[in-house]
């Protein structure tokens, strides 16, 4: 099931203003795409605070409905994935949407 997520419903989330930005900027990564965790803290109002970034990242709620799996470090390592199964599930979910990255920490 593709469930949508509309910014009312983000706000309900329990979560902080600061997370529902980085969020709701996790719902404007296309299918298929991946961001860095520097672009997601632009996208979302943040430039400066990449890694208070990657911790809302981390607090997604809704992996992977929320598409936390699409951000990557600048380096092109996967970083991490705190939705059910961990790594592997991330490097799943990016192969079935045609992104093939290696493993690397």
């Amino acid at each position: 099931m593709n469930m949508r997520i509309t910014d009312s419903y983000i706000e309900k989330l329990p979560g902080t203003s600061f997370q529902h930005d980085v969020w709701r900027a996790l719902l404007r990564i296309p299918r298929g795409e991946v961001r860095t965790y520097k672009q997601l803290a632009e996208m979302a109002g943040h430039a400066n605070a990449i890694r208070a970034v990657a911790n809302a990242v981390g607090k997604n709620p809704l992996p992977p409905t929320i598409p936390c799996h699409r951000v990557i470090r600048s380096n092109g390592a996967l970083g991490g994935y705190s939705g059910p199964g961990g790594i592997a599930t991330k490097i799943k979910l990016l192969h079935d949407e045609g992104i093939d990255i290696k493993h690397t920490a």
